[in-house]
């Protein structure tokens, strides 16, 4: 098990190894597997790379952002420009079903709205709209449509964990009412809790997943 110095020093490292980001703007501590991170950022995209590249070290147990987007001025734009931009984002991308996803913008703050039938449509919608100029934050309030009874859905995600080798889906309780999956249990890293959500997302009728998953040793 690392240390809080080894962890520290593991994410400092992987956020300078990413060109997407500006380490040098980016103060990281660590206490007990928590990184928190601090620091002001130029953009939205910057930001949502930073929490991923946080999530690739092994050994972290919670990731706390403490970072504001300051826009610079050659990335400002006004609410109207930035719903413009958002609308054309999703109407250019094949993956979200046109008319589906719905877009409201205030003060650089991006809500979507509406309803989809997989969760890969409503993660696409959210990454049309994190790069673009102007987004200060976004809310991602999509909902999907479940379609699945309970029987099927908990199979489907047990039979997910299972292919993908998840070291500890054998300890990884699921319980399902409608279309939303609630998982229980311990797993070793962020990217196990990463992967086991993601499997029970992926699964056909899931509307939402409840994470009680623990990150331990």
């Amino acid at each position: 098990m690392k240390t809080d110095m080894q962890l520290k020093a593991d994410v400092t490292d992987e956020l300078a190894w990413d060109p997407a980001i500006n380490a040098a703007s980016i103060g990281v501590m660590v206490k007990d597997g928590v990184v928190t991170l601090s620091g002001h950022l130029d953009t939205f995209g910057e930001k949502h790379a930073v929490e991923r590249a946080v999530r690739r070290v092994e050994g972290v147990r919670g990731i706390a952002l403490e970072l504001d987007v300051k826009l610079a001025a050659e990335h400002k734009r006004s609410d109207s420009e930035i719903a413009q931009a958002a609308a054309s984002a999703l109407r250019l991308n094949s993956m979200v079903p046109e008319g589906k996803v719905q877009i409201e913008v205030e003060n650089g703050w991006v809500t979507l709205t509406g309803e989809v039938d997989w969760r890969y449509q409503l993660v696409r919608a959210e990454q049309c709209i994190r790069p673009l100029a102007g987004v200060r934050g976004l809310y991602n309030r999509i909902t999907i449509k479940p379609r699945a009874s309970s029987k099927d859905v908990g199979a489907q995600i047990t039979a997910a964990l299972t292919r993908q080798a998840l070291r500890e889906a054998r300890h990884i309780t699921i319980e399902v009412e409608g279309g939303v999956v609630t998982l229980w249990g311990k797993v070793h890293s962020l990217a196990e809790r990463d992967a086991a959500v993601g499997a029970a997302f992926s699964a056909h009728g899931v509307s939402r997943v409840v994470d009680k998953l623990e990150v331990g040793s």
